[in-house]
């Protein structure tokens, strides 16, 4: 899955990251939850949050 494929599911994906995710209690973890998920779901052979945080426009090493 390419970022121009998980931009047309973004939408679907934060209701996704909405539900899954609440129980987690910080709001700040929450926020980049929806980032590490486009991460994961991006091309790539490495799914480490350096490579990740390279490949995303949003990614921050330090906050994923």
């Amino acid at each position: 899955m390419d970022a121009h494929d998980v931009n047309r599911v973004r939408a679907t994906l934060a209701l996704f990251v909405a539900d899954v995710f609440a129980s987690v209690p910080r709001k700040d973890q929450r926020a980049k939850s929806d980032c590490y998920l486009r991460g994961l779901m991006t091309d790539g052979r490495r799914k480490s949050i350096q490579p990740m945080a390279e490949r995303l426009p949003d990614g921050n090493e330090q906050n994923l």
